[in-house]
């Protein structure tokens, strides 16, 4: 009963997570009709967005922060800074040598770094992205693994406790991930929890941690956490980055490339 209300909560509060998109706001009085539940409950959504930072409370309701990182299918992804994505994925393969083992993740940045690796020879590529996986398989010299899991329709990326078990039989030289938010305090976050878990294992099974964003990302938290800031190694990103995040990364010992420098 415990488990089947936790994740009743968890559902009712992503649909009203999509509402905010769809929207902009929502009012306590109709989403308690909607759901079926009372007041109270919606009030306690709402708390609980808004401590995450999704949501403002406003009165009789709350409207979206729009600092909040939220997931958008990958077409919509795709169309954002273009330009400073490609230069991201081009250098993010130019740390790849030949004979490298990579895990590329899923999202519209690493998207971009398969074509680039064409002239590399005998990678072990593992993904979880469909996409990067169907693209890889054309390469004569790039052995492709790709993990098993449910399918995210909206981004053609797999997840869950099979994905995750499959990828822990492995060790790897370097990871390749993209984030929804990316905050000093917060950590690098995502706002699927399936998707966040399996970005853990991720990091936990590749000997280095790369970080491909572009600096709208900096500042924003997203819903699940994937690390914290001292769990990378680098990042890569754009000159939009706020200096107090540099001087933050570099005092870490992160090392920040900025591509267009």
């Amino acid at each position: 009963n415990g488990a089947k209300a936790m994740l009743d909560n968890l559902r009712r509060r992503e649909q009203i997570i999509d509402l905010l998109c769809d929207q902009g706001s929502v009012r306590v009085e109709p989403l308690s009709v909607h759901f079926g539940v009372s007041s109270v409950t919606i009030r306690n959504d709402l708390r609980y967005l808004e401590q995450k930072g999704c949501v403002m409370r406003s009165y009789g309701g709350a409207v979206l922060n729009q600092h909040f990182a939220l997931d958008r299918p990958l077409q919509d992804k795709d169309r954002l800074n273009r330009d400073v994505k490609s230069r991201i994925a081009e250098k993010a393969a130019s740390f790849v040598k030949d004979g490298d083992t990579l895990i590329l993740d899923s999202g519209s940045t690493t998207t971009l770094i398969p074509p680039l690796l064409k002239s590399r020879r005998d990678l072990v590529v593992m993904t979880n992205a469909l996409n990067i996986a169907w693209e890889l398989a054309n390469f004569e010299r790039v052995d492709v693994m790709i993990l098993g899991g449910n399918v995210r329709q909206s981004v053609y990326s797999l997840y869950g406790p099979s994905a995750e078990h499959q990828l822990r039989q492995y060790r790897f030289d370097k990871l390749f991930l993209g984030v929804d938010g990316f905050c000093l305090e917060a950590g690098i976050t995502t706002p699927h929890p399936g998707e966040a878990h399996l970005n853990q294992v991720m990091c936990q099974v590749a000997q280095e941690v790369t970080v491909v964003a572009d600096s709208s990302k900096f500042g924003r938290k997203s819903f699940c956490m994937i690390s914290e800031i001292s769990g990378i190694d680098r990042v890569i990103t754009y000159s939009g980055i706020p200096e107090h995040y540099h001087q933050a990364l570099s005092q870490m010992g992160v090392d920040v490339v900025i591509v267009d420098e």
